[in-house]
């Protein structure tokens, strides 16, 4: 499968949806909490491992 920037943005957006849909649906915390502190931590780490994530494919397609 051929990744681009579209496809790869989608799964993210996906991926951060689904937590905080599932979070909110446990009922696990108040969800002004989830939807002030949890999810945009998630937004944040994810975009953390994300840049990890391509620098290394690059370096991997390079070396």
């Amino acid at each position: 499968m051929e990744l681009d920037q579209t496809k790869t943005a989608a799964a993210f957006i996906a991926l951060i949806v689904l937590g905080t849909g599932a979070l909110l649906a446990m009922q696990v915390m108040p969800t002004d909490t989830t939807l002030m502190m949890v999810t945009p931590s998630m937004l944040v780490f994810g975009l953390i491992c994300l840049g990890i994530g391509v620098a290394h494919g690059e370096y991997r397609a390079t070396h």
